[in-house]
């Protein structure tokens, strides 16, 4: 069992997981109980741990208490850095808190180890069955019914984190007539999703990586632009195409070694429909190497893009895109 270092303070957090949506409601619970307070987000990798750190434990001036968000924890690994915020947690002021995020499952012991137990947490996807009775409760507090069919095409479209299903849920309600349900008794179908959601789709970072999945480097390409136009920044972009890659690799491992449990997939966050679908097809273009080479670049891209400030960003986001196809190519040949 993981002991915690004695210098784990209460008023610091770690929250672990896929499972966005359940995780940014305790962290809300969290926000609610602190109160009137000034709020700072890092994101490791792109903030030096000692900026981090010197910002923490200076006070303002300003603000009864502080709240900061450390995100990409998993990017935290380096013994020094881990040796910074043991220092730091040791002297954190009392109305000072931090939460520390990540969308993967584990991250570097030296760090965890920082947490007591009762901080710690990771939000695991929902299982299929949780996912469906999830759906249904949110149209039914809607006044709508929804049938089986409906359900699983909501699935098969939505990434598996209740953060994006009931955006999507609530997206769809805007386009139908509640009016006209309830007089014709009648239930949303499979066929008013399609009609209404799957055409109308907010490009994300994760359909990117379907668009990859699926070796489509035309879509790809039109994939990203959409996401510049949309002012969504690079880094959230390729910090999600990042986890996406570690997923893929493994997933592969587990195929490898024959592997067909679902409940192990669930354990990487792969159990959805669409999931499943994708990182079945990116099994067929990407050998463990070609994956491991995928997530490589995809980290130094991210760094590039972060510090080449005179290169323009759309430039170096095709030359990324066209190098992780390439490599899709040759696993194929």
């Amino acid at each position: 069992m993981l002991k915690t270092h004695n210098n784990a303070a209460q008023n610091a957090w770690l929250f672990l997981g896929p499972e966005i949506g359940e995780k940014q409601n305790v962290i809300n619970k969290l926000i609610n109980g602190i109160g009137a307070h000034e709020q700072s987000t890092f994101y490791a990798g792109d903030t030096p741990v000692s900026t981090m750190v010197s910002d923490i434990l200076n006070g303002s001036l300003f603000a009864d208490s502080r709240l900061f968000f450390i995100k990409s924890a998993e990017g935290i690994s380096k013994k020094e850095d881990i040796a910074l915020f043991t220092s730091c947690f040791a002297s954190i002021p009392n109305d000072t808190f931090l939460v520390f995020i990540s969308e993967e499952t584990s991250v570097s012991k030296g760090l965890e180890k920082l947490f007591s137990q009762s901080n710690r947490r990771i939000f695991w996807e929902l299982s299929d069955s949780q996912k469906k009775e999830w759906v249904k409760e949110f149209f039914t507090r809607e006044g709508f019914r929804i049938n089986t069919g409906g359900v699983e095409t909501i699935l098969e479209l939505v990434e598996n984190n209740t953060a994006l299903l009931r955006q999507e849920c609530s997206r769809l309600i805007l386009f139908l007539d509640k009016t006209q349900f309830l007089q014709e008794n009648t239930e949303i179908s499979a066929e008013d999703v399609e009609k209404w959601l799957s055409h109308t789709r907010q490009e994300t970072a994760f359909i990117l990586f379907t668009r990859i999945a699926a070796g489509d480097l035309q879509r790809c390409l039109e994939s990203c632009r959409m996401l510049l136009a949309a002012k969504e920044s690079p880094p959230a972009i390729f910090a999600v195409l990042a986890s996406c890659f570690r997923k893929l690799i493994a997933y592969l491992s587990l195929k490898e070694a024959g592997i067909h449990d679902d409940f192990e997939y669930r354990k990487i966050g792969v159990s959805s429909p669409g999931a499943k679908r994708d990182y079945a097809a990116a099994a067929r273009l990407y050998s463990s190497s070609g994956a491991e080479t995928c997530l490589a670049l995809t980290i130094e891209y991210d760094f590039l893009l972060r510090y080449s400030l005179n290169f323009p960003k759309q430039v170096l986001i095709d030359r990324y895109l066209y190098k992780i196809y390439s490599i899709s190519r040759k696993n194929i040949s």
